[in-house]
Order: structure tokens, then sequence, then C-alpha cells
């Protein structure tokens, strides 16, 4: 059990959101990513889930669920949508992350949240958006990635593809978008006095994210291929080395400077091909994955950081804290007992602050309804309407 006395204060956020109102009504993945950067940036975010169990990914340590408290309400019963619209009177931005249709059925659909609240920014989260053949269809982060064209270019192997866990789709065409949309429409709506729906799909957002492959496939030299042009891993200069450790080394010297950088740090002056001699690739990529080889990683790392080689150590995220560089920007802090990232971006004057750590469903429902405004809380959860763990 919680302790159901503590206190939930509205306005604690430090960064420039501040004062802005969200009502979340949970899902999975983007949207509660979505959510988590809207509180980082110092919005006041309340978390809207199902009484029971935390889902796929829930608890304690899931930091997507940070910074906002967690109420649990029985959507299924009509009380409970009068008790998400009493919040929604006040909130300046919704988000759901649920099947189209499905938030119409609970009575919390656009148009019954824009009736209670004309200025609201109602945002929706899907994977194949509100409309089109498949928008009722299930789906996950690959399927959206795959016909969007962004999947098929994805890896270094030729023969098939390999997918950057759900970053592509589910964070990067997924809720970031979904961010651009909401903060886009609320400062429309701050001049026009008017709330709109944001309509984010994945496979909208992952396309836009791909843009500039688009640009290089109108290219007479560009090859529908893997390992084949210029930031797939096709050219030398832009690859992965193996060490004589069995770890890696990035290389991306793209620029001609920075591969003459490279080349000379390499110890390969007079030997390595040129940059453009494009029927020497071969041989260049065995000079550099035999030089690799001869040494550490972190000989390696002593050799190239800091200059214009544009080569750098890859490292697994657990030692990405203590890298030198990210611990002097600070760029990952230690809260609650969890390594995690701060808050991005940096903000000269308003800048953002960690407030709550994750909280289980339900954790706060009596402090967080109260701290919103919402009479008669103890009714709610005598009824079973609001559930307090």
């Amino acid at each position: 059990m919680v302790d159901e006395t503590s206190e939930i204060q509205l306005g604690q956020g430090t960064g420039p959101l501040r004062g802005v109102k969200v009502v979340e009504i949970a899902g999975l993945g983007p949207g509660p990513h979505a959510c988590m950067i809207l509180a980082d940036l110092g919005a006041d975010v309340i978390r809207v889930e199902r009484p029971g169990p935390p889902g796929l990914g829930g608890g304690p340590a899931m930091l997507l669920n940070r910074g906002r408290p967690s109420v649990a309400l029985d959507l299924k019963n009509p009380d409970a949508a009068a008790v998400v619209l009493r919040l929604v009177a006040d909130a300046d931005l919704l988000v759901e992350g649920l099947r189209p249709g499905v938030t119409e059925r609970l009575g919390l659909g656009p148009e019954t949240c824009l009736e209670v609240n004309p200025r609201l920014v109602y945002g929706r989260m899907t994977g194949w958006g509100q409309e089109g053949p498949l928008a009722q269809a299930a789906g996950h982060d690959m399927n959206y990635v795959a016909i969007t064209g962004a999947l098929f270019g994805l890896g270094q192997d030729p023969a098939r593809p390999h997918f950057p866990a759900n970053l592509v789709g589910d964070f990067g065409g997924g809720s970031t978008y979904l961010v651009i949309g909401l903060l886009a429409a609320l400062l429309e709506s701050r001049v026009s006095g008017r709330g709109q729906v944001v309509d984010a799909a994945i496979v909208d957002g992952t396309a836009h994210l791909n843009a500039m492959t688009s640009a290089f496939a109108h290219e007479p030299h560009y090859r529908e291929e893997r390992a084949a042009n210029l930031l797939d891993g096709g050219v030398p200069y832009y690859d992965v080395y193996e060490t004589a450790d069995g770890r890696h080394m990035s290389v991306g010297a793209l620029e001609p400077q920075f591969f003459a950088t490279l080349v000379r740090l390499l110890g390969l002056e007079g030997t390595c091909p040129g940059q453009t001699d494009l029927d020497r690739y071969d041989e260049m990529r065995r000079l550099f994955t035999d030089t690799f080889a001869g040494r550490t990683q972190a000989q390696w790392v002593e050799l190239f950081e800091g200059t214009d080689a544009c080569v750098a150590g890859i490292i697994p995220l657990s030692e990405a804290a203590r890298h030198p560089h990210l611990a002097a920007r600070g760029t990952f802090v230690e809260r609650d007992g969890l390594t995690q990232p701060a808050p991005a971006p940096r903000f000269s004057r308003t800048g953002a602050t960690l407030t709550t750590p994750p909280s289980l469903p339900g954790q706060h429902t009596r402090a967080a309804l109260a701290a919103w405004g919402v009479d008669d809380v103890d009714g709610l959860l005598e009824r079973g309407v609001a559930v307090q763990v």
C-alpha cells in the first residue's frame, strides 16, 4: 500500500511549460513518452489509467511514467468519464493513445471534450492513424516503420533489414511528432482561442523523419539496397570497426578534412586510397578493418577523442552515464535509485528539473484529483469509480 496522505501540488515543474495542464489517458509506448517530455518541460500532467497491476513495462522503474501522478479510474463507468471531463475543463492538452473510436465509446471523444473546453488541444497517438484501411488493425513499431520504407534500409546486412529496437517508430516518428503537434496547436490556440485535434500517426511521423533518405533516393547514384550508400555503411569511412578487445569504434569521417585527419591518425598516409577512389573502397575497408583490430577500444578512444576525425567508441548503455563528456554535461542523472536521462533540451532561463518518480496505477488518485479540484473524491472511491492503491 502507498501512503494516501501524500499531497500533490500543481506548478512544481520549472521548465518552460510550467502552468500548462495536461490530461493523459494512459496508453503504451509513445503516448507515455510524449507525456514524460511534457512533464520534464514543466507541464502539470495527470495520468489516468485503469485500476489494476501495471501493464507492459509498468512499475516503479518505468521512466516513461515519471514526473506525474497516477489516477486509477474505471473508465467503463459513466461516472468516471464525468471525472475526466471535469479534468478536461481545466486542461490545455489531452493525450490519448487508444485505438480509433475507443475514447468516443467511453464518452471522451474530441467532440465531447471540445464542448466542455473549446480551447483544448486533443492529441491522438496511434500507429496507423485515425483513418485508412489499417486504422483498426493491431500493430507495433516495426510494422509501422516497415510500410514507410524506413525499415527496408536499416542495418548493414545486405541480406535482411535490422530494426533499432522501437526508437525510429514509437519515439522518433511517434511521440516526438505528437509533442511537436501538441505544442504547435497550443501556440495557435493561445492566439485563436480555439482548440483542435492533433492526429499523430507513427507512419506519418516516420515518413517525415526519413525525409533526407527520400531526397537521396532522387539522386542518380542512390541504390535501394542496404550498405550501399553514403550513410548506411556503403562507404568505408562511415562504418563500424571492431577493435582488438572485441569492442567497436564508430567512424563518420564524411568531409574531406575529417577523412584526412582519420587517415593521418590511423597512420595510413601514403597507403590509404583516396576518399573519392570508389574502385578501391574494398581495399580501404580492409585497411581500416585490419588497423582498428590492432588496438583496444580504450587505446583508440585515447587517440581519437577530441579530434576532428569523427571517431567515437561504441559503449553499452550501462557505461554511457560515466562517459566523461556526458558526465560533464549531466546528460544522465541519478534519481530515486535509478540512472536516467535528464530532461532535454536545455533552456537558458527556464531550466527543466525532474519532479516525481514513476508511479504505480492509482498511487495518487486521492491527492491528484483533489489538487485538480475534483469534488467528492471520497465518494468516488467508495463507489469504485476511482481506486487508490
